[in-house]
């Protein structure tokens, strides 16, 4: 079955949040990644009652381009794929809905974040409503319904029916959640699904999004931030692995974030902790991806486990992007170092300020010291830190002291 066949049969996590917004909200943008799903998402739920309308096609890209207003005027409601590509377009539908304000009139794709795009105002605040959608996540992969950042935060946390440990956890964060990868059963195949990919969003989504002078390069920026996912980001480090300067870097960095291929995340902090390290720490917003890009295999893994570790905190972090995306909890997220070396990969924290604590070990076995960084949180934080998990490839869940605990991986989509 092909992977675009194949994509149907997934329940998204995020669409009822785009079927919500439509009854409520005049413009709807599902943002994320190409090929993550979007097109399967909205055409699917939506496509039956509005027109449709790619802005992959030269011949409605030219039209859109050329008369934006004129484009609109014709249309009563419609979904417009690829929307990055004719921002133009925001401000007819701009003043179409301030004319009719009905809600759900337009559902846009974006694999940019417009929002971040330098020729995009704010014209569309208060009438449009963006939804994130991610490749798919082991839950979605596997049809379950829970949601381990909701229980994390209720403190609701059991361990699952179903584990995935050892080797056939290695694979599942090998394949990674494009759509087109889980579809390949050869790692041959994905890849080169993943190279070409890269390849293309280079040569064509960059140019669209952003005049760049030194194109040649990126390619190799990005393999280079490929080997320092999940680690601290240095700019001038990285800039001179491929011969820019630290400016160009940053911006070049910024591109691929405006085109969801890694995400950065900034440094947590509060008063009464010292010697922090404050440095934003940076992913590929794929494991599959990342492994593509830095050569990861089931083999060279069986050889040298300790190369693991970089790609399952990746992965981790995909897995809790994606599920905020469709969580009944607001949470913004941070890392935790300081100059002892003492870390938290991940921390969460709600609208009202509390904290939960992520730790990620490659390891089928835990020690009291993995659970250090999270321990100096839950001092500087008191009452506000409800929970520090330390993710491991086991199936127990294990206490290590008060509202501390290591989980099996498989916690994060199955009950």
């Amino acid at each position: 079955m092909h992977a675009r066949d194949d994509d149907r049969l997934y329940p998204r996590g995020v669409a009822s949040r785009v079927r919500i917004a439509m009854s409520d909200t005049p413009v709807v943008l599902v943002n994320g990644p190409r090929q993550c799903g979007k097109t399967t998402l909205v055409r699917s739920a939506f496509g039956h009652e509005r027109a449709y309308f790619t802005l992959d096609d030269e011949t409605t890209l030219a039209s859109a381009k050329t008369d934006p207003v004129g484009f609109i005027r014709q249309i009563d409601s419609a979904i417009l794929d690829e929307i990055q590509r004719a921002p133009e377009l925001l401000r007819a539908i701009k003043n179409t809905v301030d004319e009719d304000r009905r809600p759900g009139r337009f559902l846009l794709t974006g694999s940019a974040n417009i929002l971040a795009l330098p020729t995009v105002s704010d014209s569309l605040a208060g009438r449009m409503e963006v939804v994130t959608l991610l490749p798919l996540g082991q839950s979605e992969i596997r049809r379950e319904k829970s949601n381990f950042l909701d229980k994390a935060f209720a403190g609701d946390i059991v361990a699952p029916k179903h584990q995935l440990i050892g080797q056939e956890l290695v694979e599942h964060v090998l394949i990674g959640g494009y759509p087109d990868m889980v579809a390949r059963t050869e790692p041959r195949r994905r890849s080169a699904w993943a190279r070409e990919y890269i390849r293309a969003i280079v040569e064509r989504d960059v140019r669209e999004i952003a005049d760049v002078e030194r194109l040649d390069q990126m390619p190799q920026l990005l393999r280079a931030l490929a080997h320092h996912s999940g680690q601290l980001l240095n700019f001038a480090q990285l800039a001179g692995q491929v011969g820019l300067d630290d400016k160009t870097a940053r911006r070049y960095i910024g591109l691929f974030e405006n085109l969801f291929l890694v995400r950065r995340i900034e440094p947590w902090f509060r008063n009464p902790l010292k010697r922090l390290v404050k440095t934003p720490k940076l992913f590929v917003l794929d494991s599959g991806l990342l492994a593509a890009l830095t050569g990861l295999t089931s083999d060279r893994i069986a050889r040298d486990r300790s190369l693991f570790g970089a790609l399952l905190e990746t992965f981790v972090a995909n897995e809790v992007f994606r599920l905020a995306t469709w969580s009944d909890t607001q949470m913004t997220f941070y890392h935790y170092r300081d100059k002892d070396q003492d870390e938290v990969d991940i921390v969460l924290e709600d609208e009202v300020g509390d904290i939960i604590g992520l730790e990620v070990k490659a390891s089928a076995t835990i020690a009291a010291h993995d659970f250090k960084g999270l321990r100096k949180v839950a001092a500087a934080t008191g009452n506000s830190f409800k929970a520090g998990y330390v993710f491991y490839d086991g199936d127990k869940i294990l206490p290590f002291g008060e509202r501390m605990a290591a989980i099996p991986l498989s916690c994060l989509w199955n009950d």
